[in-house]
């Protein structure tokens, strides 16, 4: 059991932090005695715990018995930092949030504490995986003599043949992308296939994993408040009520339809008007959004809540790939009361795109293999964006998301839809530990919904000797004889 002596305006952290790092806890109390205890308030009490972790650099006097352990930053203003402002560009691949958590587990475990914990791992599984898809081409076709088929043309001609100068793409692809060009006006014609055409494509890669595809509620609208030049590109040449047959196509395929939100994310009416589009098509009443662009700002999340959306899936980066909020969880954001953020890791144009990382094929795999290796370690969600044309010519990234894709099915991963994910994520919020006794001493009683959750959450036992793991669905109450607790009620 973990007591928290903080300051008071950190009590939304502390609360967050415990729902990633799902243990009981309390606020520190006068008198108790704990397993461990966290100080980063102002004063250092007399304290009775076996391991005392002291957060912050202001000089302390020790008080108390047991070990002790200092750290010389404030973990939970870092917490609340990582949860909305998020980290730099410098620091994206650093998974800070997560190496908090596993810094404190391994600092108990060292101190010979045996405690409870649900850790973000679906049961027989290292971690999930969430394919996610921002539609904001449904073809070429739709683009004539503006400045997506220009710069089509551009970068099929000059920009190709500058890459392969420089090595960057190979002389057959090359050739692959001269003649698609050579193909344009067959295809605008109707006599040949539209190779932007993205979802036959990730339908037959993707084989009966559920995806989430994120479509534009109403075409030729820019938005407001777009920042940068050319804001009017922003607008579309589709909406979804011009794809009825691929709509249908994807929720047959189990795949899930989200809002590619265009002013979501600032108005409250406008995201409404923008949900209830999509609900219009799909029947759906649980609907979430990833905005258009990225867009966003502090009080994105309260306006999203506030127009009903299920989740939200924005927060992440344009220009590189990582870990903008530091972790693999999903989590509440700051301002909101229900609604949560699904985090985004891995962005093909992030990876590849001129202006961005702009990587060769072999550095973006090593880029990749690290996170998924992290997400091995941390466990959580690995939320993957690939996007429309991001397949076809000239961009040709097909074959390194088909190689992602596999790499991840061969590790027994769990995919889910974007809800799908946010609802385990819910379930395991949901969860409260309360103290049982019993004729053998204090044991932990794990309360839940009542309801199974697929796939069960994973109840992991830190012992003395072993760590022991469980798998639980949550339907029934369990519990588990510890050496040493003092739990009243731990239920954020």
């Amino acid at each position: 059991m973990i007591g928290v002596q903080s300051k008071r305006s950190q009590a939304e952290a502390v609360e967050e932090f415990f729902q990633l790092f799902k243990t009981p806890w309390e606020h520190w109390r006068p008198g108790r005695a704990y397993d461990a205890v966290i100080v980063t308030g102002d004063e250092l009490p007399d304290i009775d715990a076996r391991l005392l972790l002291v957060y912050g650099a202001a000089p302390r006097t020790d008080s108390g018995r047991g070990r002790l352990v200092r750290f010389g930053f404030d973990l939970f203003d870092e917490v609340e930092r990582l949860l909305t402002t998020g980290q730099p560009l410098d620091l994206a691949h650093v998974p800070t949030l997560d190496l908090h958590i596993a810094t404190l587990r391994t600092a108990m475990i060292d101190a010979g504490i045996t405690f409870v914990e649900i850790p973000p791992v679906p049961a027989g599984h290292e971690f999930a995986v969430c394919l996610t898809h921002d539609i904001d081409f449904v073809g070429l076709r739709r683009h004539k003599f503006d400045h997506t088929m220009w710069g089509f043309v551009y970068r099929s001609t000059v920009g190709a043949l500058t890459n392969w100068a420089r090595g960057r793409i190979t002389a057959q692809r090359l050739r692959e992308t001269w003649r698609a060009l050579l193909a344009l006006p067959f295809v605008y014609l109707g006599w040949a296939r539209d190779f932007w055409s993205p979802f036959e494509w990730y339908l037959r890669v993707e084989d009966g994993l559920p995806s989430t595809y994120f479509l534009i509620p109403f075409k030729r609208r820019g938005g407001d408040r777009v920042p940068g030049r050319h804001p009017d590109r922003r607008g579309t040449a589709y909406d979804i009520t011009d794809i009825p047959q691929w709509t249908r196509a994807l929720e047959a395929a189990g795949c899930e339809i989200g809002v590619h939100g265009i002013d979501a994310w600032h108005s409250v009416e406008k995201g409404k008007e923008e949900q209830a589009r999509i609900a219009a098509v799909t029947g759906e009443t649980r609907i979430g959004n990833r905005t258009h662009w990225l867009l966003r700002d502090e009080r994105s999340a309260t306006v999203l809540e506030n127009a009903g959306y299920a989740y939200d899936s924005t927060e992440g980066y344009n220009e590189t790939v990582g870990y903008r909020n530091g972790t693999t969880q999903v989590f509440r954001p700051a301002g909101a009361r229900t609604l949560l953020e699904l985090p985004l890791h891995i962005q093909d144009g992030a990876l590849f795109y001129p202006g961005r990382l702009n990587l060769p094929e072999p550095s973006a795999w090593e880029r990749c293999s690290a996170m998924i290796a992290d997400a091995s370690r941390f466990g959580g969600v690995l939320t993957i964006l690939w996007h429309d044309r991001s397949h076809g010519p000239e961009r040709f990234w097909g074959a390194f998301y088909v190689r992602l894709v596999e790499t991840l099915r061969a590790r027994g991963t769990w995919f889910g839809t974007a809800t799908g994910i946010v609802r385990w994520f819910q379930t395991r919020r949901d969860v409260c530990f309360e103290e049982s006794k019993t004729q053998d001493g204090a044991a932990i009683r794990l309360r839940g919904r009542g309801q199974p959750v697929e796939p069960p959450l994973t109840v992991r036992v830190h012992g003395p000797s072993a760590v022991t793991d469980t798998p639980w669905n949550g339907a029934d109450d369990i519990e588990f004889l510890v050496e040493r607790s003092a739990v009243k009620a731990a239920c954020a």
